[in-house]
């Protein structure tokens, strides 16, 4: 398969979980990738493994997109693909969020892919096509959600502005709302192993397909709305979550 070949994409928070799972996916299909990421050795073991080319970067940091945006355009010239991937999730309940978790969650998750849009803006090729990864966290209601899913709202409201502003230049934005799937961000929340596979199992019960997602099967999704064969979607939102969002009042027993 060769969808991507020919385009240069990058992804932030390429080092693990769905970014590393997109930008292998991406190169399989023939794409030139640069993934970024916080970590130094993490980046550079993962690039490796790739065959990618790998830039330190964080996206909470507007000096650091500057530093991206420049290494990108001096290196590679123009962006075909944009995959805003990096975040965070932080899980603590109402009554106890502090204003350090605030600002780190809405700082990586919105004003970071905010900026890494609007910094990347200059080197986009005509018919480039941008995915900012969401949740369906953003309509869940989840408890010890409040800030992440309300970080995840407002890049599905700003995913839709901006497909509308950039509908002009033939530059495609998209946002994937991903369910529960297996990624090392779970093991980054300061939960115990034991709470870790207590919320697992509690959350697997909720999914109709009874089932956590994979990174690869994002990465699939991800890889087909980088591609021209979806030239004709922007704006749009994709649910990819075993059918959680469907929220049976009756749960199937079969």
């Amino acid at each position: 398969m060769s969808n991507l070949a020919g385009k240069i994409a990058v992804v932030t928070g390429g080092n693990s979980g769905i970014g590393y799972a997109t930008a292998e996916e991406f190169v399989a299909q023939g794409a030139t990738v640069i993934i970024t990421g916080r970590n130094k050795d993490r980046i550079k073991e993962a690039s490796e493994k790739l065959g990618t080319t790998g830039i330190v970067a964080d996206q909470s940091k507007l000096s650091d997109i500057d530093y991206l945006v420049e290494t990108v355009k001096n290196q590679f010239g123009k962006v075909d693909v944009l995959f805003i991937n990096a975040g965070i999730f932080l899980p603590t309940p109402l009554g106890h969020i502090s204003e350090e978790a605030y600002t780190s969650m809405m700082d990586i998750n919105f004003k970071g892919a905010v900026f890494t849009l609007q910094k990347f803006l200059p080197i986009l090729n005509k018919n480039a096509s941008v995915i900012n990864l969401s949740s369906v966290n953003a309509y869940t209601g989840m408890p010890s959600t409040a800030i992440y899913a309300a970080s995840k709202a407002a890049l599905n409201s700003f995913t839709r502005t901006a497909a509308s502003e950039l509908a002009p230049q033939k530059i495609r934005v998209n946002a994937v709302n991903p369910g529960p799937v297996s990624t090392p961000i779970f093991g980054k929340t300061g939960m115990s192993e034991e709470d870790l596979n207590g919320f697992a199992g509690a959350m697997q019960q909720r999914i109709p397909l009874k089932q956590f997602g994979s990174p690869e099967a994002i990465a699939k999704l991800v890889s087909f709305l980088a591609s021209d064969d979806a030239w004709f979607i922007t704006g749009a939102e994709y649910n990819i979550d075993g059918g959680i969002n469907v929220n049976p009042i009756l749960a199937n027993q079969n």
